[in-house]
């Protein structure tokens, strides 16, 4: 039953994003936010799908601690879902991701033209300099900032490893960081066919205000996230090794 029910959420995805993709083609000779709501439809038709024919359903907790205006999030990385999902839950958020995204057709036009941030990975600190530079438009637009402070996707009961562009974004913009626990991995596996039923939960967690040490912020960001994880992980019935 699961595999049918995968096998039949995978058409519908691929279905609505072609679509879409081709009907918002349009939106390219117009202003930027006109994509933006092509971006949203398709998360919002693909939450639709995961519900009728995965079974996988959405439970956001922490609505209080979202910021209005430029703020970063920082959030867990298990799956595509919250690449897709964040999209449908946050508002015109400008996404960290990795160049490479840019060069698949359609989905690398959409991308670019509403308006996120692309960084090359093996360019280091030039990488740096270069996401801080764009952020900083993307704050001066009012916009939110999401990056996966790992910066790829990890498995359920994986340890952590952060990277460091998500404390230079956060001593550079000089804005509140809102951590962010979830449990999508559970449900919708970093590889594999597979996506099983049950109820996916985003957590926003106390906002880290701007000012901190770099080191200070870094241990307050993992800290939140992975203990909420951890939380999250175990009431959905998980058990580390």
């Amino acid at each position: 039953m699961i595999f049918i029910r995968s096998f039949l959420f995978t058409v519908w995805f691929a279905l609505l994003s072609v679509v879409l993709n081709l009907a918002w083609l349009p939106a390219f000779l117009l202003p930027r936010r006109f994509t933006v709501v092509g971006v949203r439809l398709w998360a919002q038709g693909t939450l639709w799908g995961l519900r009728v024919f995965a079974g996988m359903t959405l439970e956001v907790r922490g609505r209080e601690n979202m910021q209005s205006g430029a703020c970063l999030y920082a959030s867990k990385h298990f799956a595509m879902w919250e690449t897709v999902v964040m999209n449908a839950i946050l508002t015109d958020p400008a996404t960290v991701l990795k160049k490479e995204l840019m060069l698949i057709p359609f989905y690398g036009w959409y991308v670019w033209k509403s308006g996120n941030i692309a960084i090359d990975r093996g360019a280091h600190a030039k990488a740096i300099r270069r996401l801080i530079a764009r952020a900083k438009t993307v704050v001066a637009e009012k916009r939110p900032i999401l990056i996966f402070p790992e910066g790829t996707r990890s498995r359920p009961g994986q340890a952590p490893d952060y990277k460091p562009g998500v404390a230079a974004l956060y001593s550079q913009l000089d804005i509140a960081c809102v951590p962010v626990a979830l449990n999508s991995g559970l449900y919708w596996p970093r590889k594999g066919f597979t996506r099983r039923p049950g109820k996916v939960i985003v957590e926003f967690l106390e906002p880290i205000p701007p000012g901190l040490k770099r080191a200070e912020f870094m241990s307050t960001l993992e800290t939140r996230i992975e203990t909420a994880t951890d939380r999250l992980l175990a009431e959905a019935g998980f058990r580390k090794n």
